[in-house]
Parts: C-alpha cells; structure tokens; sequence
C-alpha cells in the first residue's frame, strides 16, 4: 500500500437510507453476549472492487443505495437506535429512522492503491466519513456505509457498524444480504433472525466458570494503554509456508499435528512478544483468543441467520519468566486448553456474569489478543461487480498494541499465507523482529525477484 497517496474526495451531504417498506416499531432487546462492554464501539470495513465492463452503464452507488433500502425491510433493527436501559441493559428501538448513506467520487484509480491492499488504508477518513455525532453508541445511526466511485469505473463501499449489534459472521451475513439484492434477488439467500434470547442470562442468573478475561485488578487499565501506546509504530508480518515450517521445527515432530497453524504461529507471536516488551519476571502475561462458537460444537442450538454476536474470549495466562524460559509447546498447550474451556455452559456462564457484575470490560492487563478472520466471507461479496480485489477490516486494529488479527495474504510468489498487523512501541518493535530473525535467520533476505513480501517475514508496509 503506497502510504504517500494522496487523492481527493468530493462527498454529497450524507443522508438517511429508510426502509423501502413501513416495518415494525417495537424494542428488541440485545443478548448478554451483544452487549458486553468491550463491544461498545463501530467496527469499520472496506471493499475495493475493479471496473467489471458487463456493469457498464450501472451506477453502483444508486444500485447499492437502492437495494440497501430492501435490505432494511428484512434487517429493520439496523434502521432503529440502540438505548441504554436499567443495569446498562442494551435495547434497539426499531424507530425506522434509517442508517446513514454517503455518496463519493474520488479523483484516484483503484491501481493507484498499490499490489498490496492491507490496512491501514490511506485517507480512510475521506473514504469513511465519520459524520460528526455518528460515532455515537446509543442514539446514532446503528450503520454507516460511503460508496466511492474510482474514475478507472471501479469502485469503494466503506461501511461502519456498531459492534453490539453483530459481530463479523453477522456483519458478513448483511453484506451478503445487501449484495443479494443489489444483484436483483427479491429477498436475501439468508433470512435474518433475531432470538437473542437465546444468549441472554438464565433465570437466576449464576457464575459457575472461572472467567480470567474478566478478572479485573486494582487500578485503572487505562494507564496500562497509554504506557503502551508511546511512540507506536505499525507494521504488518507475513507468515508463508516456509515461515510455518521453520516454527514446526521448534516442536517435537509428534507434537505438531496436535496444534492448529493459528495456534502454532500465536504461540510463537505471543512469547516473542514477550521477549521483546522484556516485562518483570514475575509479571503475568495473557494470551486472548478470540471463539466464534458458532459451530456445532458448542451445541447452543442457534438458528441460520442469527447475526447477533457469538463471539467470547479465551485466556491463556501465565508469568513472563514461564512463557519465555520454557519451550514453545508450554505456550501452545496453555492456549489449547483455555480455548477448551469454552463450552456452551461457559459461555451462558458469561452471560450470567455480564448482569451479575454490570457488564465489565475485559481486563487489559498484560493481555494480547488476536483473532483470525481468514475465514470471515467478505472477501467474497458480489454486488454484480465480482468479488472485491480486498475486503476486510479497514483499520489494522480496533485496539492498537492489545489485539490484532490474522488476513488471508498471497504473497508475490503466488504463495497463501497470512499477515499480521501488529502496533508496539518503535523500540520494542525493534527487538521484537530481532526475535523474529534470530528463529527465522535462515529465511531472511532471500526475495524472489519481484516478490514485494519476500521470504523473510517482514514489514510490508
């Protein structure tokens, strides 16, 4: 991504896109999953699409505007405003007032952009305006979405969600809901489902599972931000097969079935990491992942096109001097079983603790989270322009030096992999590819011709 592009925006007044149809005026509670705490904000996303000449003649912003008004009709809980009730309680009043729609041109081609489209993306606040108000949690437009048509003919759909409402399998679901229509369905190839009930407290509501994620110190974990966040620098890590094999190495052979690549590359992050921020020896450290519990597994019985949040947090904690001075399988084997520990009565276990405790946020301390969002579905998307070059977060994190994710990558040798953007301080970043180096020595500087990630993992940006 070439971070010097500079382009100009020309936005028309951002207006109000209702439902095409009346629908229902009613409150709809949100689960006790939905509204946890740390979910409290507008997640942001972005798709860039190329020229497609058999859409020639086709505007995609009336066509995208046109189909969103449809799409309301079968999603109208996104037309309402969220409140805040007794307890924090979450709510969404189905007003039908209508989300927020900004039209666009800008004077830049999608080329312009570069071979490798990853966040952070350049001028992304002209790209996605934050309407002044709109960024608000309660009484805001639930959704933002700006279309921004390229002058190569191809175009940009921003859009920005209020997290309480759905996490990315849900936010995917209504995309694809949208782009159904936008190609001419009637209707979407998933209804959408509300039921949040489902996730909500029992009656009596009752902890009955150790919740580390929870688990809050004295102090305020906002200091532990800021002290993180001095002098931050970004870049973006790509783990290719030869990456992968040259962690598999630092595992017995027998052992390496036994771990995911997810599992086997965030143990690996997380205690180089570690070395690199050089905490107190006895200072506890958490490894946080992030357990779409959607699948069967975990048997919580919920129907297609539920598009509320299924999402919890597993813990993986110990001390620094135990991550750094035992073998990589130590690490692998903590995160293995904290995510084993997510089950069906964890997770109403949860639910129970957000009303018993007043819907804590995550506790911070000593934490670093990923989530791995390779499989989320956005990349697919077809609004009748084919799928999009990139989709996927617009930001390279919600929450710069705590959690990060994991991106599908190609790199220039045509090899897939995944890419990793990560926020440390510039001196700890410093150390921590050191790290890197020292384990991956015997791939650096080796590129192919051409080959802009080349065999080293590296900064790509």
């Amino acid at each position: 991504m070439a971070q010097s592009l500079l382009f100009t925006v020309k936005r028309r007044a951002p207006e109000l896109v209702t439902p095409s149809k009346p629908t229902p005026r009613e409150i709809k509670l949100l689960s006790d999953i939905d509204d946890h705490d740390i979910l409290r904000f507008h997640i942001p996303g972005i798709q860039f699409y190329k020229y497609e000449p058999i859409m020639t003649g086709k505007d995609p912003v009336d066509v995208i505007r046109k189909a969103l008004a449809k799409t309301l009709v079968f999603y109208y809980p996104f037309a309402g405003r969220l409140r805040e009730g007794e307890g924090r309680k979450l709510m969404v009043d189905c007003t039908g007032e209508g989300v927020l729609f900004i039209e666009a041109d800008a004077d830049v081609s999608l080329k312009d952009f570069g071979d490798t489209l990853l966040p952070p993306f350049p001028c992304l606040d002209e790209l996605l305006y934050d309407v002044p108000g709109s960024s608000n949690v309660l009484n805001a437009p639930l959704l933002l979405i700006q279309v921004t048509r390229l002058k190569c003919g191809g175009f940009i759909l921003a859009l920005r969600v209020n997290h309480t409402m759905s996490d990315g399998s849900g936010i995917v679901q209504f995309v694809n809901a949208l782009a159904d229509i936008s190609r001419g369905m009637n209707e979407p190839s998933i209804s959408p489902v509300w039921c949040r009930e489902l996730l909500s407290a029992r009656d009596p509501p009752r902890v009955t599972c150790i919740h580390p994620e929870m688990e809050q110190e004295p102090g305020n974990n906002k200091t532990i931000i800021l002290s993180l966040l001095d002098n931050m620098v970004q870049r973006t890590f790509f783990f290719g097969p030869a990456e992968v094999a040259k962690i598999h190495s630092l595992l017995p052979t027998n052992m390496i079935h036994q771990y995911t690549k997810f599992e086997i590359i965030t143990a690996f992050v997380w205690r180089c990491r570690t070395i690199a921020l050089q905490p107190n020896s006895d200072e506890e450290v958490r490894m946080m992942s992030v357990v779409n519990a959607r699948s069967r597994w975990f048997n919580l019985k919920l129907p297609n096109g539920y598009y509320g949040n299924v999402i919890v947090y597993s813990v993986a904690v110990t001390s620094a001097r135990k991550l750094i001075e035992n073998p990589l399988e130590y690490a692998l084997n903590l995160i293995q079983k904290s995510k084993a520990n997510v089950t069906k009565e964890y997770i109403h276990s949860l639910a129970d603790l957000m009303v018993i405790k007043g819907r804590p946020s995550l506790s911070l301390r000593g934490l670093f989270g990923v989530s791995n969002i390779t499989h989320a579905g956005i990349k697919d998307v077809d609004f009748g322009w084919g799928k999009p070059v990139y989709g996927g977060p617009a930001k390279d994190s919600s929450f710069p030096g705590i959690v990060s994710y994991y991106l599908p990558f190609k790199n220039g040798k045509g090899e897939n992999g995944l890419v990793l953007p990560l926020h440390l301080p510039a001196h700890v970043m410093e150390r921590f590819v050191e790290e890197l180096d020292s384990v991956l020595k015997n791939n650096i500087n080796h590129p192919t011709k051409g080959d802009s990630t080349s065999r080293i993992i590296k900064s790509l940006l």
